[in-house]
């Protein structure tokens, strides 16, 4: 009975142990990319600024649409009543007060033309915060699939450093038979120093990767993180297709878009420009006041006059200059986002083949190659030298594997970075 007591005491404390472990690794993010984007979407303060730049543009549209505030102009005519008095500001007591409220009014569909501009330029804020956005998590995503390489290459270096030290037992057993010299004990030793100074560069990386990811979720530098886990599978090649992601960069890609708004932007302007040559209005009302009644009422009716001809005409061909720099920037990039996706295409599907090659070809011919060198050493066939290098050639080709994986995901979060959405 004590014994089953004692058992249940243990099983409970061992299940709240579990649940307080995968409560601690649910709060810690970096197992998995997409937690850490999570985090990233709303605390990130680059993209929280970016987004505010947006909202402060929307907030500019109206006001560029609205017509300028009213003016009040206020005289007093005769403050001193001929000489009668001393001067004085009541208008009760002057020879007369005038009270005149302007209006200006600008050329017909100047307005508009203002609040369109500032509406093109709201967009573009509005697309550079997703613009921020993209390169935020491409960072991320690149920054996740190199921890998940550096973890990996650790665990792999330490697979080889286990590897080197049964070696050095095998080297060290046929030392005391006299059946090897001490020279391959001191290379298998040798073999491990390197192993032990790799982890330390690993290890060294690996925070540096901490302390950068860290910063792009605004947490503190020292903050924990999870240890990667997996990697997101690569989409087929079908979906891959240039022709078929050309159309939706040009569809989507937030780069472009800002060109295109730009340019729409700069038309407008132009129009707006050309629009100056007209005279703008100003539209009053002037009650009199004489003592303590208002006996007289006035209307005014203004316009300003263009005369300075070539300052507009040089305003013209600004205008007509920024169109066509527009229009180059946005060939540009279309040129410079088409040419990028092309390249990451490329990228991608050479990582998708060097892992196959790696993995189904290159590493079972290197295992292959050290049993044989192995067997090979252990009956005095082949010295350490080959047993060390068919060794190498393990690791050089799980390190390629992994490394192919790793590009893989790089070359993906580009892509979607260029695309605009994910895959």
């Amino acid at each position: 009975m004590k014994i089953l007591i004692r058992f249940n005491r243990f099983l409970c404390a061992a299940m709240a142990t579990a649940w307080c472990l995968t409560a601690q690794s649910q709060d810690v993010p970096g197992a998995d990319v997409e937690s850490l984007l999570s985090i990233a979407r709303y605390g990130n303060p680059e993209y929280a600024g970016s987004r505010q730049e947006a909202v402060a543009a929307y907030e500019r549209v109206q006001p560029a649409g609205a017509l300028p505030d009213p003016k009040l102009l206020v005289e007093l005519m005769d403050i001193t009543q001929g000489g009668q008095q001393n001067p004085t500001l009541n208008p009760g007591l002057v020879g007369s007060a005038r009270y005149t409220i302007m209006q200006d009014v600008p050329w017909f569909g100047k307005r508009d033309l203002r609040r369109e501009i500032a509406e093109l330029d709201a967009d573009s804020a509005k697309k550079s915060a997703q613009v921020t956005w993209n390169d935020v998590a491409t960072r991320i995503k690149a920054t996740y699939a190199q921890r998940y390489y550096l973890l990996r290459n650790k665990i792999l270096t330490e697979e080889i450093l286990d590897l080197m030290r049964r070696l050095e037992k095998i080297a060290q057993a046929r030392y005391a038979r006299d059946l090897a010299a001490q020279q391959d004990v001191i290379r298998a030793q040798v073999e491990q120093t390197r192993m032990r100074t790799e982890l330390i560069t690993l290890e060294n990386e690996r925070k540096k990767m901490d302390t950068r990811l860290n910063a792009l979720l605004a947490r503190p530098a020292n903050a924990p993180l999870s240890t990667p886990q997996r990697l997101r599978p690569l989409p087929p090649p079908t979906q891959l297709s240039y022709a078929v992601l050309e159309q939706q960069v040009r569809a989507h890609n937030p780069q472009l878009s800002i060109e295109e708004s730009r340019l729409e932007s700069a038309e407008k302007n132009r129009e707006l420009t050309y629009k100056n040559r007209y005279p703008d209005f100003f539209f009053g009302v002037a009650p009199n006041q004489f003592q303590n009644s208002v006996q007289q009422w006035n209307v005014l009716v203004g316009l300003n006059i263009p005369l300075q001809q070539e300052t507009r005409r040089s305003q013209e061909r600004e205008s007509e200059a920024m169109v066509l720099v527009a229009r180059s920037r946005r060939q540009a990039t279309t040129n410079q986002v088409l040419a990028d996706l092309a390249e990451n295409i490329s990228g991608l599907d050479a990582a998708r083949k060097t892992e196959a090659l790696a993995t189904n070809t290159l590493l079972p011919q290197s295992e292959l190659t050290f049993k044989s060198a192995l067997a090979g050493y252990e009956n005095g066939r082949v010295d350490f030298a080959t047993l060390l290098d068919a060794q190498r050639q393990i690791r050089i080709a799980k390190q390629d594997q992994i490394r192919a994986q790793a590009e893989g995901q790089i070359r993906l979060a580009e892509i979607e970075r260029i695309l605009g959405e994910f895959l």
